[in-house]
């Protein structure tokens, strides 16, 4: 266990409980959102034992922010394109078809270590730790922390979506020229705003198009969610587009492909940005020559 940040609680401080008087006042967690979800996995110790965030605190108490992750994790030998690196954090290509992290072996966070250099900052953390996630079927531009700082400080960014992120997609059907969806995904709030670029008639769907797609809010496979809600699933979505036939070894039509935050060290504004991939073009033009033949 690796003590990153402690408090005492002084004397003179008026009645509080856990959660709220932690925002503010560990300065690693920038969110009281991100304050939560280290309370409840364990990693912010009330007097070095875990407690609920609705506890009330007294004078003298100690609050401590571990770091539980005791284990490096195990190389996975896998080369990844870096787009951007410096001592504070990388952006990389997340390649289709692997974790971002989890139990597995196979993941990006396991393959960090052999691709990205070590931070000489006295704050870095002991290994890069990725600050949002991509599903296992979408590629695109994935944004890792090197430093304590940097992940509480992009943390917070996500959090008041001050995050620009900008996807592809090609999606069933012939979809408007652009619109906005604002369905909830479970039960909080979702905005997805999207364009379409291109439309080639298909055999088997009438049409597909090319979006891109701008999502306000991060929930878990929000752009996939609303895109099928719309009767538009991404193509090859075998979760929420199943009624429709999936290309077989094609894997999922969704890529990240823009991505603007501020530097957390330097402030400065970074605009990070990928060609749509080419397996894209590639299938708008078998789907209009299959289409071309057969009529």
């Amino acid at each position: 266990m690796i003590i990153i940040e402690s408090h005492i609680i002084p004397p003179d401080v008026p009645k509080a409980r856990f959660l709220d008087y932690s925002v503010g006042i560990i300065k690693s967690l920038n969110s009281r959102t991100s304050i939560k979800k280290a309370i409840k996995r364990g990693a912010l110790l009330l007097d070095d034992k875990e407690a609920s965030g609705g506890e009330w605190l007294k004078p003298g108490q100690k609050i401590t922010l571990i770091d539980r992750e005791d284990k490096p994790p195990k190389p996975y030998d896998l080369r990844l394109d870096i787009i951007y690196e410096d001592d504070d954090l990388a952006v990389i290509r997340k390649p289709a078809g692997i974790s971002v992290s989890g139990n597995k072996y196979r993941t990006i966070q396991n393959a960090l270590l052999a691709n990205l250099k070590t931070s000489d900052k006295p704050d870095a953390l002991r290994w890069p730790r990725p600050v949002h996630r991509l599903d296992y079927g979408t590629s695109g531009l994935l944004l890792v922390a090197k430093t304590r700082p940097a992940i509480a400080a992009l943390g917070e960014q996500f959090e008041k979506r001050l995050v620009k992120k900008r996807y592809a997609a090609i999606v069933v059907g012939r979809i408007d020229d652009e619109g906005i969806i604002t369905k909830k995904v479970n039960e909080k709030e979702a905005v997805t705003k999207f364009h379409r670029l291109r439309t080639v008639p298909s055999v088997y769907t009438d049409w597909l198009s090319l979006v891109e797609l701008f999502p306000e809010t991060g929930r878990t496979h929000q752009i996939r969610i609303h895109m099928a809600g719309t009767g538009h699933p991404v193509l090859g979505d075998d979760k929420y587009g199943m009624e429709f036939k999936l290309l077989k070894h094609k894997g999922l039509f969704l890529a990240a492909v823009g991505l603007d935050f501020q530097h957390p060290a330097t402030g400065k504004a970074l605009a990070l940005r990928l060609d749509i991939p080419y397996k894209f073009y590639k299938r708008l033009e078998t789907e209009q020559k299959r289409w071309e033949k057969f009529n």
